[in-house]
């Protein structure tokens, strides 16, 4: 019998989405809390080197991160080859508020995602979203994937690679090798991490560089971080990690960005040093990350000995695989109207991936519908076979 273990923290949400995939499939697994468990945190870093969450252990296989596709290939079924209304690609915001407008216009639905939720996961607190007066992005995401879920739509953990073009149809081909036809596309994919564009950076992600908090931020308890960002995520994180970690030292490449509410959270804190007007020139240490270098506008240099950075400096949009599709503006946001229609007949775009100034949850969620609506009306009068 294939013996699973899953190295995960309390409040990482792809530690969940890893567990609720192999719940899915009936796969049965050992679940062990490296954020509490300080032996358990030593044996998942001896066997994958990493100080990042969740490590899927397979037997004798070491999965590092939620990777559907590999899971996928263990232990799912990859999406048959069949013909759809509408192919939703993202779970975040926009696309499961796009999933629900489609289910309620009866529409013949499919949503392939990476994951459920999107960028949203990654937030410690949503003070902002409508009927809530705080509340995490994992449990708000849980409530619109529970409202998605209640509906006759298919929803894949997947991940789509291309998108072409078949007579009246769309051919979206994913990881695990499947093949999707659709009469029409929402494109809601969202956005990738920025990256600090700094030497050995690739060598140190999940050995002390992170880009994600609330899954990693537990195994730095009592210990020294930096927090390289100035816009809201960044003082959001450093506000977070201010109640885990011994000091947090907050770099700012030019001033701080972020709301009032989040400065003066800032202000309050103690532990945290802000080096404004500062960027990471260089990453240090042997197996781990135990130091960064930094460099201010006047040219001083400075060397803080830390144990992890967690980057929180922007997001670039995820286009690459519709950018001959799509019209892209210059930040390669997709460029849609105010409805969410592309320059494409048949695909339309929402959140944060698209032109709309403001990245905002309820925003993306509205544009989803939008985009849902467009495409229902796209369906009733447009399309022909």
């Amino acid at each position: 019998m294939t013996r699973v273990t899953v190295y995960s923290t309390q409040n990482c949400p792809y530690c969940r989405m890893a567990k609720a995939f192999l719940d899915k499939y009936a796969v049965p697994y050992e679940s062990l809390d490296v954020g509490a468990d300080i032996e358990a945190a030593k044996k998942m870093i001896e066997l994958s080197g990493q100080r990042g969450v969740p490590v899927i252990v397979v037997d004798d296989e070491v999965i590092v991160g939620f990777d559907a596709q590999r899971l996928t290939e263990l232990f799912g079924e990859t999406a048959t080859d069949e013909r759809y209304d509408v192919l939703i690609v993202g779970a975040g915001p926009a696309g499961l508020t796009a999933a629900v407008y489609c289910g309620r216009k009866m529409l013949n639905t499919i949503i392939i995602s990476e994951n459920i939720g999107g960028q949203a996961l990654e937030s410690w607190a949503i003070e902002n979203y409508m009927g809530y007066r705080m509340v995490t992005g994992e449990d708000l995401m849980k409530k619109f994937e529970e409202q998605v879920r209640n509906l006759n739509l298919r929803l894949e953990l997947d991940r789509i690679t291309t998108i072409t073009r078949e007579g009246s149809l769309f051919v979206g081909k994913t990881a695990s090798g499947a093949e999707v036809r659709a009469k029409a596309v929402i494109l809601t994919q969202g956005n990738r991490p920025r990256k600090l564009g700094v030497a050995n950076e690739e060598q140190y992600l999940g050995r002390g560089l992170s880009i994600c908090s609330t899954c990693d931020g537990p195994l730095y308890k009592g210990k020294k971080v930096a927090v390289v960002g100035g816009g809201n995520s960044a003082l959001q994180t450093a506000i977070e990690m201010s109640e885990l970690a011994a000091s947090v030292d907050l770099i700012v490449r030019s001033t701080i960005r972020a709301d009032p509410v989040y400065v003066k959270k800032l202000e309050e804190k103690k532990n945290i040093t802000v080096h404004t007007g500062s960027h990471v020139t260089a990453l240090e240490g042997e197996k781990f990350l135990s130091a960064v270098t930094i460099e201010n506008e006047s040219g001083t240099v400075q060397k803080l000995e830390l144990d992890g950075v967690f980057i929180e400096i922007g997001w670039l949009p995820n286009t690459d695989m519709v950018a001959d599709l799509v019209n892209l503006n210059g930040k390669k946001e997709i460029i849609v109207d105010i409805n969410g229609k592309t320059g494409t007949p048949g695909i339309f775009a929402a959140g944060d991936v698209t032109n709309v100034k403001s990245k905002q949850i309820i925003i993306a969620s509205g544009d989803g519908a939008k985009a849902a609506l467009e495409a229902y009306w796209y369906l009733l009068s447009e399309w022909k076979e």
